[in-house]
């Protein structure tokens, strides 16, 4: 047994031990990391496009009849990659939330409403909208809240009454008027709009409570105390 341990620490079986520790080093540590980098794993929530050289690639003469062409797309999973030729930058394609500025809108009877509301949206995972989405808009969510601002605007607009609908009812109305609108121009999907208050401006309250005052001081009612109250103090 002694001989035996004391041969292994000799000089052929020193060099058999390190053989064989540095093939399990290899195996273990240097052989997944040089995978690491020729597999991509993409995440739920997560997608990729491919690059090349550090810039998209883009295919032309796309099915969307596009003539700029769709980016390459590697949707959740196990994809190869080549370091610097073929790479990918990834995307968070999650729902997320917006708050549109705060706005007085002017309803079809001429209320005034302080609106505060916000929009839900998220990329979608295309070559076209990515390509879009990636390339074609500096500031998303400004370029979406715009156009969803308009809309809201102009529905409002049309609505009667001095108080909006509910979010069950206003929000597939807007969606239906801008999602087309968002999507060709900002590559995303618009998932909801919700107003989160409604308040009547105070110009508004301030000229229902002259008009209701000045109502009452026309009406016969309020002339005959007058002409009652006058002719009391007359007589004191």
């Amino acid at each position: 047994m002694i001989d035996a341990f004391a041969g292994l620490f000799s000089g052929s079986g020193m060099n058999t031990l390190l053989r064989t520790s540095g093939a399990i080093l290899t195996t273990l540590l240097v052989i997944p990391a040089i995978m690491k980098l020729f597999v991509v794993t993409i995440d739920e929530g997560s997608a990729a496009i491919r690059t090349r050289n550090g810039k998209p690639i883009i295919r032309r003469g796309s099915r969307s009849g596009d003539a700029r062409g769709e980016v390459v797309v590697l949707r959740p999973g196990t994809h190869g990659a080549i370091p610097i030729f073929y790479w990918y930058r990834l995307i968070d394609v999650r729902a997320r939330s917006n708050d549109l500025p705060v706005r007085h809108l002017t309803g079809a009877e001429r209320h005034q409403h302080l609106v505060h509301a916000s929009f839900d949206w998220r990329p979608l995972t295309t070559g076209h909208d990515l390509r879009v989405f990636e390339l074609d808009v500096v500031n998303v969510t400004e370029r979406a809240g715009n156009i969803v601002g308009a809309a809201l605007r102009d529905i409002v607009h049309r609505l009667e009454g001095p108080v909006l609908p509910p979010n069950a009812e206003l929000s597939p109305i807007v969606v239906a008027a801008c999602a087309d609108g968002v999507r060709s121009s900002c590559g995303i999907e618009l998932v909801a709009v919700t107003v989160t208050g409604d308040a009547l401006t105070d110009g508004y309250l301030l000229s229902e409570a002259l008009a209701a005052a000045s109502a009452r001081a026309d009406s016969p009612g309020a002339a005959a105390a007058t002409i009652v109250a006058s002719r009391l103090s007359a007589v004191g």
